[in-house]
């Protein structure tokens, strides 16, 4: 352990799922770790876990993205994990839910990134995760309409940053998962009409026969986030159980 010993990390959407698992797998690493999450419920854990001030962060909110970002200060590693699921074709997606899911999956990992991006540089360099999906520009998914097409715009963002910023000393790379076991996911399942069905079929996208563990994400994100991975940059690394073999 201690591979993140001295880095000061900043994680989105950490308050259940990967984005705790992976707040409290860099805990353990030695990372100092200020974590933030939208609902406020999350926050007095978040604070027990990293012994950190913790923060409700709109991340589609530039004013409020801006001045966590000023308080918070320079940081090693910024994860984008934040992120929103609609479910729908193109004849089922409003147009504000089109809007709010591009707000938080792809807006929002702009404006994170434009926030911490000059404390980064200035400070010599640094790592930055964002949160795509298997669904994605990796691959169509029925019924991820919005998700998809907003995913596929972190991967871009995420190649883009970059081939901008190498030179600076920044590394930006993607972690596109198949179905993750997380609140959010159970959430969906129960509002199924039959709960039972739609959690085995959510298992039979994969062909290893399983969804994946918050831990297993949070594993990469570990890797990507310490100097292990420093030959790594612009790529989205697919954990998907075989999804789109």
């Amino acid at each position: 352990m201690g591979r993140l010993k001295g880095k000061r990390c900043f994680i989105t959407g950490a308050g259940q799922g990967i984005g705790e698992a992976t707040t409290r797998r860099w805990v353990v690493e030695g990372a100092t770790v200020t974590a933030s999450d939208l609902d406020a419920g999350h926050l007095h854990k978040l604070e027990e876990i990293t012994g950190q001030k913790t923060y409700q962060l709109d991340v589609a909110d530039p004013a409020a993205v801006a001045a966590v970002a000023a308080e918070v200060g320079a940081i090693d590693v910024l994860f984008n994990c934040a992120g929103y699921v609609h479910q729908g074709t193109a004849l089922s997606t409003p147009l504000e839910e089109w809007d709010k899911t591009f707000a938080i999956n792809s807006r929002g990992v702009f404006l994170v990134c434009e926030a911490f991006l000059p404390g980064m540089i200035e400070a010599g360099g640094g790592s930055i995760i964002n949160m795509s999906s298997i669904a994605s520009s990796e691959m169509g998914v029925a019924n991820r309409f919005a998700y998809g097409a907003s995913k596929a715009a972190v991967i871009g963002l995420t190649k883009c940053l970059a081939a901008d910023f190498i030179k600076e000393g920044i590394r930006c790379n993607a972690i596109c998962p198949a179905t993750v076991d997380s609140p959010s996911l159970q959430g969906r399942i129960n509002d199924t009409p039959d709960p039972v069905a739609a959690r085995a079929a959510f298992i039979a996208r994969q062909p290893m026969g399983r969804i994946g563990k918050p831990e297993e994400i949070a594993e990469v994100a570990t890797y990507l986030a310490c100097d292990l991975s420093e030959y790594m940059t612009g790529q989205a690394i697919v954990l998907d159980g075989g999804m789109h073999l």
